[in-house]
């Protein structure tokens, strides 16, 4: 077995069929073919069983915010996994559903002649309701694997309420897990059949595309039945694209990471999140890189579990601050989504949280303003406009910035609950990383989560942390920012 048993999900544990015609990955989360642990054991099966590989790739339209930019972004890289895999000999079926429901029926008629279907084990969103339909109407072996991070998501089976809690945890517990990788070509160590199976039959109902019909998503989305008022944006997607901003991250940011990184004017964040959000990179791929050159070495590890979030690593600050958000930040998120019931609604606030702001409830909010006007970017405050803007623009939000624009919602909202749901909304609505832990996880801890209560008590806030735009003005360099998201 390739993948470790901690990452592995059996949901349904019926052996392989024997007269299976094929091993079916039914790729839903980690849309790559390199550093993929789903993929690499399902070439293992496939191997073991002398049966060919085939990948369903799939995207529904009516998922809760489905728009052209979050589908040109997906099908961008929907076009390099299916030349990848033709590449390899491997079939890859990439169905783009047309209208709401018309997708029904493919994975049953597909799983209906395999041996057994491997999945990617995802925490949120409708990802772990569609894994949970699919093991109670299939009739298979059916494996959800986790390939979210460089701990199992699973492992323990509980949530942190702290960032510094969580670090002592893995702090202790991430040498084990650190010595095992996914293969970074999986598709190289490929064996077994090289014969593709005829499916032709079995999914015309399905009309597939080819990955040049993928190149031209533009034309694609223009077409389907979903929100055309939030359009494609620059940024690409794919692996390509993601190998591109991991060299920049590289090479350009990190020697000035740990100086620039809240000064929205020094661009010197990665622009990973979408990436790592849809699974065109892998959280094993930058780890690596980051280690460059020399490679990781485990003995290198302190023999302690104080939490610290520096000097952990033995690295230079830009990059150990860098893995603070990947591993720490990133992963706290993750686990909290997979264990706490709940994870994206208000009341999985802790208490004091809760408690402090709805004691604050009718205070008077001067201004007050509606989800249009904020959601247009209307408000009187120059820096927040500005943030709404490049949300609204671009697809991402600046991680300085995100914290001050989730602190003004709550402000100039009629109640802490609305001020939740507004935020949810917008993120998800514009962002290329929204609909993730990470997202989530940013957003609730504006309101609390991962946080502890603050003084003095303030109107509004009670004891939630407090930020305001003119600090804001003070503490990071805007001048660039400020002209390029103005009115």
């Amino acid at each position: 077995m390739p993948v470790p048993a901690e990452r592995l999900r059996v949901l349904d544990d019926r052996p392989p069929r024997r007269d299976g015609d094929y091993v079916l990955y039914w790729m839903v989360a980690q849309r790559r073919s390199r550093h993929n642990w789903a993929l690499e054991l399902a070439l293992a099966e496939a191997r073991r069983l002398d049966r060919p590989l085939v990948v369903l790739e799939a995207l529904r339209v009516d998922y809760p915010w489905a728009s052209d930019r979050i589908h040109s972004f997906v099908i961008e890289g929907m076009a390099e996994t299916s030349r990848a895999f033709e590449a390899a000999g491997i079939r890859h079926l990439a169905y783009l559903e047309p209208e709401p429901g018309a997708g029904k029926g493919l994975l049953a008629a597909l799983a209906a002649r395999a041996s057994l279907v491997v999945t990617d084990d995802f925490p949120v969103f409708f990802l772990p309701r569609m894994l949970a339909a699919a093991a109670r109407d299939l009739d298979l072996r059916l494996i959800a694997v986790d390939g979210n991070g460089l701990l199992p998501i699973h492992e323990p089976r509980q949530p942190f309420a702290t960032a510094h809690a969580f670090r002592r945890y893995y702090q202790k517990n991430l040498r084990g897990h650190l010595a095992l990788a996914p293969l970074a070509e999986p598709l190289e160590h490929r064996a077994g059949p090289r014969e593709q199976p005829d499916l032709d039959r079995l999914i015309a109902p399905w009309p597939l595309r080819s990955a040049t019909d993928l190149d031209d998503p533009a034309a694609i989305v223009a077409r389907l039945p979903i929100d055309h008022s939030v359009p494609a944006v620059a940024a690409r997607g794919g692996m390509r694209a993601a190998a591109a901003k991991l060299d920049r991250l590289v090479t350009e940011v990190l020697p000035r990471y740990d100086q620039d990184r809240n000064h929205p004017d020094e661009t010197a964040t990665s622009g990973l999140s979408p990436y790592l959000h849809f699974g065109q990179v892998s959280a094993h791929e930058i780890f690596a890189r980051l280690h460059e050159p020399g490679g990781f070495d485990l003995g290198r590890l302190p023999d302690r579990s104080n939490g610290s979030r520096s000097g952990f690593w033995g690295l230079d600050a830009g990059r150990e601050g860098f893995l603070d958000q990947l591993v720490t930040w990133r992963e706290l998120c993750y686990r909290t989504a997979a264990h706490e019931p709940g994870f994206d609604r208000f009341d999985s606030l802790p208490e004091w949280a809760r408690r402090t702001m709805l004691e604050h409830e009718d205070d008077p909010r001067t201004p007050l303003y509606d989800a249009g006007t904020m959601e247009r970017a209307e408000t009187h405050d120059e820096i927040w406009n500005a943030a709404q803007r490049e949300l609204v623009r671009t697809g991402h939000l600046h991680n300085y910035l995100r914290m001050l624009w989730g602190k003004k919602i709550l402000e100039w909202s009629e109640s802490p609950r609305a001020a939740c749901e507004l935020m949810v909304h917008l993120n998800n609505k514009y962002a290329l990383d929204g609909r993730n832990p990470n997202s989530w996880g940013g957003i609730f801890w504006v309101l609390g989560r991962y946080d502890r209560a603050w003084g003095p008590e303030r109107p509004i806030f009670g004891k939630i942390r407090y930020m305001s735009s003119d600090n804001t003005r003070r503490k990071v360099h805007l001048r660039s920012y400020l002209a390029r998201f103005g009115p």
